[in-house]
């Protein structure tokens, strides 16, 4: 009797490792591939990166929070609803904080660093100063992050998602957005200076700024057409209403009625800071009256009237296939706003994940 007793133990036994090695084999493997996973998405180098469009490989993929933080969208929209509700110009202020940064560097957060001893920020160039805002949205953004997903969502990240947001909030079109993006360490006050497009620039010093990027003529025109929100300060068409070719002479490209608007609210002396919508047909809707205002004379900046008027066919007629086709400027705006995001990306264990985006950790 205590023989078979044995025998039965023996063989019940057998059977539970039977039954127990597939279910341990199955476990095992689970817990590679989420540790895979995780280890992909920390470091977006060991895995193969999502394109994107014009052939670029950045290492960047939509799903990289999938796992780490899966609410960060839902984060940045909720705060970006708020603050654009309270102001209108926030949405193509925020848009152009990313277009900012962009440009100098690549996609790196560089613009958000204040000076510090080892920091000279990129706020004070040209470009930026008195001009460029958003930072505290960024900040509160941020903030909601780290208390949501402790350093873990980039503020390089950040700028490109708030970008798409508010172009979304605006009544423009969504897309999906690579993500994967480090901060850098180091800002680039020379970079800034040189490197992004003045509102005076012909349409041969635009498509060579664009070109120096990686982008091309139907990326100039369509991520120009930003321009259907926000507002330029006086200082930025102040030629064109009094001095276009240094003759004392308004710019002969602009409708008449328009130039006698601009020169109401924009006087010859003093008055730099004061505003002007850039589409001023509708300025709070992302839509493709910009590129309508163009064709009537009606662009506030040289850089966009000259997109029409500066000799280029293929810019030319890209202002005129967006002014009949909204839809087909939302397409081409979303892919070229893709490209632009993917331009130079820290990945991997390049920059950091800023605790502050306003300062190296």
């Amino acid at each position: 009797m205590e023989h078979t007793i044995t025998k039965i133990n023996k063989l019940s036994n057998s059977v539970a490792t039977l039954v127990t090695m597939p279910f341990i084999k199955v476990t095992l493997l689970v817990i590679i591939a989420f540790l895979s996973v995780k280890l992909s998405l920390a470091h977006p180098g060991f895995h193969f990166g999502w394109g994107g469009h014009g052939g670029i490989s950045s290492g960047l993929s939509p799903q990289f929070y999938q796992f780490s933080c899966p609410q960060a969208n839902d984060i940045v929209m909720s705060v970006l609803e708020k603050a654009i509700a309270q102001d209108m110009r926030m949405a193509a202020s925020l848009l152009r904080l990313h277009f900012h940064d962009c440009f100098v560097q690549g996609c790196d957060a560089s613009i958000l660093l204040d000076d510090s001893a080892t920091i000279v920020s990129e706020k004070s160039s040209g470009p930026n100063k008195n001009s460029v805002r958003g930072f505290e949205v960024i900040d509160e953004i941020k903030s909601k992050l780290e208390k949501a997903c402790p350093q873990t969502v980039s503020c390089a990240d950040i700028l490109a998602l708030a970008a798409r947001g508010s172009t979304v909030l605006s009544g423009g079109p969504n897309w999906e957005l690579p993500l994967g993006r480090r901060d850098s360490k180091t800002a680039s006050l020379s970079g800034s200076n040189k490197n992004i497009p003045p509102p005076n620039a012909t349409i041969e010093n635009l498509l060579t700024f664009f070109m120096r990027q990686g982008l091309d003529e139907v990326d100039l025109v369509a991520l120009s057409g930003a321009h259907t929100i926000g507002v330029a300060r006086c200082a930025t068409f102040k030629q064109r209403l009094y001095n276009q070719n240094g003759n004392n002479q308004p710019d002969e490209n602009l409708e008449k009625s328009f130039y006698f608007d601009l020169k109401t609210m924009c006087p010859k002396s003093g008055g730099d800071n004061l505003i002007s919508p850039l589409d001023f047909g509708s300025p709070r809707m992302f839509d493709n009256t910009y590129f309508k205002l163009i064709l009537r004379g009606k662009g506030l900046l040289n850089s966009d009237q000259v997109l029409l008027m500066g000799n280029v066919k293929e810019t030319r007629e890209l202002v005129e296939n967006y002014a009949q086709d909204e839809s087909l400027f939302f397409e081409q705006f979303a892919m070229s706003m893709i490209k632009m995001g993917n331009l130079r990306p820290l990945t991997g264990f390049n920059g950091e994940v800023r605790k502050n985006c306003r300062r190296v950790n």
